[in-house]
């Protein structure tokens, strides 16, 4: 469906700028003059982007909206809230602010959903590709509550807290993936074009050569001549693993190898352990019940195995145990985690002690990811070395065992 830019005067004479959706400008007026705003400019907008069959906003699109707009739209509505500003107009004034045109187009679809006499999560659910289970869970629970703008701060702080993370993540591991390229490039240029060069020297000494030259020559000689057979091994390998991934089975594997590496599997653990007690902790605090939490938190811990103790936790809940409980019995849940929520549930403060868990695994994962890059970059740099080293050898050797046999 377009979306239309209007200039008009609502009926106090008031000059007013917003944005509307119609499926054409002559309904688009019309629809505007029911609602008592009579325009003088009307244009559509730039958005031309090819839309999804019901009129939404397409994935292309979707994906030029980044988490960081999104939490800062959120924070924006909730500060208008708590003005005591309407939620149709705070949505207008968001359309106005927001400089996305996508997101400016998703604004308008949830604002004219709003004025239709939907509620804000009902509207928000027929954009679910942009807003997840989560986002529309808390903002019904604040409806329902009567505390919207308190659930959408708490919804930014959420949104930011896993951005933050996962920025932090991205850049600890940007300097050793840029040395692994550098790396293997430097590597390839030596072994496809330096190497070769010495070969014909090599041949006519007529002499048996040491065996790292043999090894590097018979390496070189291969990735030359069969390094087509290499990129399409390569590029099968990949294709081939990606979509056994998808398969329940090739997805189950693979989630217990992420938990089972003896370097990576406990960061990982302990990221699913963060995103499980932030994600609950916001959920409960918003008000949603804890059975209907859990089952959001299931399709977000990102592992299967862990997200099947969350089920085995929702039977044992609604037969009558604590959470504590089954969350006990799990092989993936760590017994501080166990622990922590045994407190919150004797105390009455589950809430709270969820997010510091939150906390205090966001903290060790941010220092074993520092650590772990910290002791990388010099094991890095020395395998490096060596092999290079190896390759300087490999040919120096038999130029060395000539000029003794010159002398």
């Amino acid at each position: 469906m377009p979306v239309y830019e209007y200039i008009a005067y609502d009926r106090r004479g008031k000059n007013k700028k917003g944005i509307i959706d119609a499926d054409s400008a002559v309904a688009a007026r019309q629809k505007l003059r029911g609602s008592e705003i009579f325009p003088i400019e009307l244009k559509e907008t730039s958005v031309k982007r090819k839309e999804a069959p019901s009129g939404r906003i397409s994935g292309l699109s979707l994906r030029r909206i980044r988490s960081r707009e999104l939490s800062a739209m959120t924070r924006q509505l909730s500060t208008l809230l708590g003005a005591g500003i309407s939620l149709v107009a705070s949505l207008e004034a968001l359309i106005i602010q927001v400089t996305n045109p996508h997101l400016k187009k998703v604004l308008a679809q949830i604002k004219e959903s709003v004025n239709e006499g939907n509620s804000l999560a009902a509207s928000l659910s027929q954009h679910s590709r942009l807003f997840s289970q989560v986002y529309i869970n808390m903002v019904r629970a604040g409806e329902a509550s009567g505390s919207l703008d308190l659930v959408l701060e708490r919804l930014a702080d959420f949104s930011e807290h896993q951005d933050a993370l996962r920025g932090r993540f991205m850049a600890a591991m940007i300097y050793p993936v840029i040395m692994t390229l550098m790396g293997i490039f430097a590597l390839t240029i030596l072994v496809t074009f330096v190497v070769p060069k010495f070969v014909h020297v090599f041949h006519e000494m007529e002499k048996a050569l040491p065996l790292p030259t043999i090894i590097v020559i018979g390496a070189s000689n291969f990735i030359t001549s069969f390094w087509w057979l290499i990129l399409g091994t390569l590029i099968i390998a990949v294709i081939g693993i990606s979509r056994f991934k998808k398969t329940p089975k090739g997805q189950r594997l693979w989630d217990q190898t992420k938990l089972q590496t003896p370097l990576f599997g406990p960061i990982n653990i302990k990221m699913a352990m963060a995103r499980f007690g932030r994600t609950l902790g916001s959920l409960l605090q918003s008000g949603v019940p804890v059975l209907s939490a859990l089952q959001i938190v299931h399709n977000i811990v990102n592992n299967i195995l862990i997200a099947d103790d969350i089920d085995k936790a929702v039977e044992e809940i609604q037969a009558g145990k604590a959470l504590a409980v089954p969350l006990s019995k799990s092989h993936w849940v760590p017994p501080l985690v166990v622990q922590m929520i045994t407190v919150g549930e004797q105390s009455g403060d589950l809430e709270k002690m969820l997010n510091k868990i939150a906390d205090v695994y966001e903290r060790e994962v941010e220092s074993q990811i520092t650590a772990m890059t910290s002791l990388l970059e010099p094991v890095m740099i020395l395998v490096m070395a060596v092999m290079v080293g190896f390759i300087a050898i490999s040919i120096l050797l038999p130029i060395l065992e000539m000029s003794q046999i010159v002398r």
